[in-house]
């Protein structure tokens, strides 16, 4: 009703204005005004619109574009609209009370009463002027002032809007019976006016007049089945009956009306909760928070069901909501204690905290790992606990408890550990549970792990040697530490190696391509890290892939700081001279040892060697031994330098060198042992039967039969300084215009000079035992 009377005003307030309206916008309004009459609002707001383009300071186009944009619901919109009007046309009174009316509905209600004011003060009998005021002063409280106001009302016109409004008045008045009858003459006068019907209605309920208030209802609805309100009042009367059901399902209908009214899921909510179906009446008031979520009404509501079901945290949560929007809200405050106070003794339990430490890693019996130099550790793990953690400590010093998921708290702690050898870590909970780990500190080394390559092989000075040009690289390596490996990467990649085995073996394949270097990285458990670099020497990878002899190795072993001997230069110069001279030849690798004990040179024959030679595949070797040594009993000796005088059990036995030779005879063609310390001796070596033969490396069978050959001086005595076996070797070598030069030849003129020069003939043949099969050893040119 009310609804239809101001579309009614609306469009008599057109008529009135367009009287004194200009023309240019007139086509624009007259299309306006056919958009109102067809309820098309938003269309009407583009009419006049383009009318207010046309004559921007045309009051009129304000006045109705405000009106249109009431009538879309735009309040705001048409608030601004009827205020630039009153600034083109102050004194006009349809914009003055259309003002007024749009305050009110955005519950302005002061300002709606003064720009009513305003407009009585110009036209004092306007009959649309004082409901409007009725309104603002209700709005207001002024319940005396409002009844005046429609007192003036109904003399200007006893109209049923009229009378509704002074019923209205004498509702907030408590003054029921004249409410009632004023509600009943203004139905009198409209018998379809349906909010002065559920008016009474609502009156009838407060009074318990239900049947009579049931009447109005139906009636109301039988005219209008989509008046919302009428469901509301309606659904009161089923809940007073405690016909929550029927109650439920008025408010559900007014919700199919008007789904974004907030007001509906809250009555609903209300309902759902007073008949203790707390799950839909939370899902209502959550809807309420969504659509209005600074009102802490609908936090309060929620809070309530969720502590009837007994979920304390939730409820906590809503009353701390509440206290945000409501700061000093004392209800909210009082019940948000209450709430504390009945979750806490709810919880109330008497089990200790469940404290694990995630690192470092605790045994089983209690003991804690750590670098045995670290003056402090830095402890981290977490708590299974259901209540609040109360304290945390280590050590006595307080530890900060992150937030609880779960049941789970993590903490993260840096503890002072010089001088002490125990961690106490200590747990309570708000009531007072207490657990307390007592853990035993264990000092580990601090020594990183040594990196040892063993294919390719790689010189003491840490260089790779390479024997050809492949962008790949495959590595074999070797960890010597005194705890297990935690990682090893090589040039960022993982090696593959036994992670429970104590100095493992490692492989790996790497990219070398456009590299000079390579890093080997390795961390045993208890963090001591080694990083060891090589760097790639590529020499020997430009060498000739046909070489007959296949990959070839020179091991020098030169004695020369010697403890009980005479130390020697020699052993260098004829190294460095022997070096020069193979640097024209095609040797993949020059092993150079120094100074070796007897234990460093059992073990260097017998194990390293054997497995350099297997896992780098080489194929021709000559072992070059520089130092002193002696011949006795028909047996040679080479002395170590830790050697003691006149005691032989200290002296490396050649028998012992071929015995080690053995192990790696089968992967070998041709192998070549060289010195002029001494004499070999017979149990070591087996003289030529005949005289030296021509050989040429175009022999197959000299090139890829096996031989195992010796060449050493015949002298019994400690070495010297200057060696004329030496020197002619080197020379041979340096001064051949051969592609090819096989030893008979090196010992041929090694041997003239040597007997030239008053010295016992140098001995050369056979290694005893070890497999020869008629070849020989070359040395191929470059």
């Amino acid at each position: 009703m009310k609804s239809r009377l101001f579309f009614i005003s609306v469009l008599l307030s057109l008529f009135t204005f367009s009287i004194v309206s200009g023309q240019s916008g007139k086509k624009f309004v007259k299309a306006g005004n056919q958009f109102i009459t067809s309820k098309k609002y938003d269309d009407a707001v583009v009419q006049f619109t383009n009318a207010i383009t046309a004559e921007p300071t045309n009051a009129y186009y304000y006045y109705l574009r405000g009106n249109a944009y009431e009538l879309a619901g735009k309040l705001n919109e048409a608030r601004a609209d009827l205020e630039k009007a009153l600034v083109f046309k102050a004194k006009d009174v349809p914009s003055l009370i259309s003002l007024g009316r749009v305050c009110n509905k955005l519950g302005s209600y002061q300002d709606a009463l003064n720009s009513l004011n305003r407009a009585k003060t110009i036209e004092k009998l306007n009959k649309e002027l004082y409901p409007e005021k009725v309104i603002s002063l209700l709005g207001l409280g002024l319940y005396d002032q409002a009844l005046r106001a429609s007192d003036t009302a109904l003399i200007i016109k006893e109209t049923a809007q009229n009378l509704f409004y002074r019923g209205k008045v004498y509702v907030k008045l408590n003054n029921y019976p004249l409410a009632q009858k004023e509600f009943e003459k203004a139905i009198a006068k409209d018998k379809k006016f349906s909010d002065a019907r559920l008016e009474l209605a609502d009156l009838f309920v407060r009074n318990n007049k239900q049947k009579e208030a049931l009447e109005q209802i139906n009636n109301v609805l039988t005219a209008d089945p989509r008046n919302a309100y009428a469901y509301i009042v309606r659904s009161r009367i089923y809940k007073t009956n405690l016909d929550y059901p029927n109650a439920i399902n008025d408010v559900s209908k007014t919700i199919l009306i008007d789904p974004e009214n907030p007001e509906y899921y809250m009555i609903r909510g209300t309902y759902y909760q007073e008949f203790n179906q707390h799950l839909n009446a939370i899902a209502d008031f959550s809807k309420y928070i969504t659509l209005k979520p600074d009102d802490p009404d609908g936090y309060f509501a929620r809070a309530k069901s969720y502590k009837d079901m007994m979920n304390f945290e939730k409820a906590i949560e809503d009353y701390n909501k509440i206290t945000v929007l409501s700061e000093f809200d004392a209800r909210a405050r009082k019940m948000l204690k209450e709430a504390q106070d009945q979750l806490y003794e709810l919880n109330r339990e008497s089990t200790a905290p469940e404290v694990n430490i995630v690192s470092p890693l605790v045994s089983a019996d209690g003991r804690m790992e750590i670098r045995g130099n670290a003056s402090s550790i830095t402890i981290s793990g977490n708590i299974r606990e259901k209540s609040r953690i109360d304290e945390m400590t280590i050590n006595g010093q307080k530890v900060l408890v992150g937030e609880k998921k779960n049941d789970l708290s993590e903490f993260i702690a840096t503890v002072d550990i010089r001088d002490i050898n125990k961690i106490t870590v200590s747990v309570k909970d708000e009531y007072n549970n207490q657990k307390t780990l007592e853990l035993n500190l264990v000092r580990t080394e601090i020594n990183p792990p040594k990196v040892t390559l063993v294919a390719p092989y790689t010189s003491d000075d840490g260089q790779i040697y390479l024997d050809n040009n492949s962008p790949r690289l495959a590595i074999e390596g070797k960890i010597s530490d005194e705890s297990r490996i935690k990682s090893i990467f090589i040039e960022g990649v993982t090696a593959g190696y036994a992670v429970n085995e104590l100095n493992p073996t490692f492989t790996a394949t790497v990219d070398i391509m456009n590299k000079n270097k390579i890093t080997v990285v390795a961390e045993d458990i208890y963090g001591n890290v080694q990083e060891t670099e090589f760097r790639l020497n590529r020499e020997g990878a430009l060498l000739s892939a046909s070489n007959p002899m296949g990959k070839t190795w020179v091991v020098f072993i030169e004695n020369s700081k010697y403890t009980s001997f005479a130390p020697l230069d020699g052993p260098v110069k004829d190294i460095n001279l022997m070096t020069r001279a193979l640097a024209n030849y095609q040797i993949h690798q020059i092993v150079h040892k120094k100074d070796l004990t007897k234990a460093e040179m059992e073990k260097f024959f017998s194990i390293e060697l054997r497995d350099l030679i297997k896992s780098n595949q080489v194929k021709s070797l000559l072992i070059w031994y520089a130092g002193h040594g002696k011949f006795i009993n028909d047996v040679g000796y080479w002395i170590p330098v830790d050697a003691k005088r006149d005691d032989e059990f200290t002296y490396f036995n050649l028998n012992t060198l071929r015995a080690s030779m053995e192990t790696y005879i089968n992967y070998l063609t041709h192998t070549l042992v060289v010195t002029d310390a001494c004499e070999s001796g017979p149990s070591f070596y087996q003289a030529m039967r005949s005289e030296l033969k021509q050989r040429s490396c175009d022999d197959y069978a000299a090139t890829q039969m096996k031989s195992a050959q010796v060449f050493s001086s015949a002298g019994y005595e400690l070495a010297v300084d200057d060696s004329q076996f030496t020197r002619t070797f080197a020379n041979t070598l340096a001064n051949n215009p051969k592609s090819c030069l096989p030893i008979e030849e090196v010992v041929l003129n090694v041997t003239k000079a040597v007997s030239g020069n008053n010295q016992q003939k140098p001995k050369f043949g056979k290694i005893t035992g070890l497999r020869d099969e008629d070849g020989t050893f070359f040395f191929i040119a470059k």
